[in-house]
């Protein structure tokens, strides 16, 4: 199979990015098994397993960072994409290249087919397979270490057949409630799921219902637990738009740092970040707190509150969850000085659209809504009429394209076009911004 041939491979299975979640049957059984066919490529390495609702990817691509700078040969698997199917396979933070993305679906393919003939456990789905694909090609390459983000909640997800040296549970909100349980004690048991007996475990500050689940399951599990802000302090100190300098006294050790991504949520997952790679350190991995400080400091996470332009200034950040929307709301009040704010606004059909409006009137002074090319993008007129019911009315854009440049024609230099929502509308905008 050439690159093109290969998605298109991976795509005939099914692909609940784009297919509707309820009732699936999630069983790791068929990603033990297929992994076990491929010689269990998952196992004998480090590990960093990463959870969360909100900063999971920056959290383990500021990790990743941090080990790329040690000088440890680093495998980051992180989902969805962006722009590129190869963005979910890296390498010492390069996407993996096309042409090696094809040989490992290719030579995945005879065990997907023979797991699936054997059909013991149920049918592989698309991102069991891109999991065991990135195992595979970390294999290959002789990664040293490996930074797994879990696809959806944890307990279930196809991530979590590792054997993790530590894991990480970043803040917990309410989203994908269809699948992971409709309160915050539920979700969070879902994504508490990847503790594992006697593996340490580092916590973000979390609502106290959340922090209530995860801290039971680690006591029952006896797993040490680090949490962000109690056991593991920081204080942030200052800002401008190319990053922040915050302080943060870990467990061993006291570190100045900087991050070149602006929120005080990333504040928040920096420290996290250093926290595990305390632990990783505590094994014997040669992170240092001059690592942690390179790695941290050169971090890239696209679609993250990241400055597009400016004359007005441009940001796109993936809020996609109530919880999501207000940190955005509160970073762009803190770090920006505009007259007006337009929202550029998209979501997939399986968010709160409620709770993330909420939030999103609080900030926005016009509003222009669209929806991406997603199949499961939310139709714009439905949440115009979410709006309307808090007494804005909207704009509307029959494409992203569109949308951005009706932002631009009705903003003054001195206004902020803010586009927020779906990974999908984000990755329209990034590609429409070049």
């Amino acid at each position: 199979m050439n690159y093109q041939e290969s998605i298109d491979y991976l795509l005939n299975f099914a692909d609940f990015e784009r297919l509707p979640r309820a009732g699936v049957v999630y069983d790791l059984a068929r990603v033990e098994s297929l992994l076990h066919r491929l010689g269990d490529p998952h196992l004998g390495r480090p590990t960093v397993h990463v959870a969360g609702t909100k900063g999971k990817g920056s959290t383990c691509a500021m990790i990743s960072s941090v080990l790329v700078a040690a000088g440890l040969r680093t495998g980051f698997y992180s989902s969805p994409h962006l722009l590129a199917y190869t963005e979910r396979i890296r390498v010492d933070n390069k996407n993996i290249s096309e042409a090696d993305w094809a040989a490992v679906a290719t030579a995945i393919a005879p065990f997907v087919s023979e797991e699936n003939e054997d059909a013991s456990h149920g049918i592989l789905t698309t991102f069991e397979i891109l999991t065991c694909m990135a195992f595979l090609h970390f294999r290959n390459v002789g990664a040293d270490v490996q930074v797994m983000e879990v696809g959806l909640g944890g307990r279930l997800d196809a991530t979590n057949v590792v054997q993790p040296d530590v894991c990480v549970i970043t803040s917990i909100s309410y989203e994908h409630m269809e699948v992971l349980g409709d309160t915050l004690d539920k979700i969070a048991a879902e994504k508490a799921g990847i503790i594992k007996p006697g593996v340490p475990v580092v916590t973000a500050p979390q609502e106290p219902e959340a922090l209530a689940v995860i801290e039971r399951i680690a006591r029952e599990k006896h797993a040490p637990l680090i949490r962000i802000g109690a056991d593991v302090p920081y204080r942030e100190e200052s800002y401008d738009l190319e990053g922040q300098s915050f302080h943060v006294k870990g467990r061993l050790g006291t570190y100045g740092l900087r991050i070149p991504l602006l929120g005080s949520h990333q504040v928040q997952n920096a420290t996290a970040a250093v926290a595990a790679c305390e632990v990783l350190a505590e094994r014997g991995l040669a992170v240092t707190a001059d690592t942690i400080k390179t790695g941290l400091s050169s971090v890239e996470w696209k679609g993250r509150l990241q400055v597009l332009g400016q004359d007005p200034w441009v940001v796109a950040d993936i809020a996609h969850n109530g919880d999501s929307m207000r940190r955005l709301g509160q970073a762009v009040r803190a770090c920006f000085a505009y007259e007006k704010a337009t929202l550029v606004i998209g979501f997939g059909n399986d968010k709160d659209i409620e709770r993330l409006i909420d939030e999103a009137v609080r900030f926005a002074d016009r509003v222009i809504i669209v929806a991406s090319r997603h199949p499961r993008a939310l139709p714009p007129q439905t949440i115009a009429a979410a709006f309307a019911k808090r007494g804005i009315e909207p704009a509307t854009a029959p494409s992203v394209s569109a949308a951005m440049k009706l932002a631009k024609e009705t903003s003054s230099p001195d206004d902020l076009i803010v586009a927020a929502g779906s990974i999908f509308v984000i990755a329209e905008v990034l590609e429409e911004m070049g």
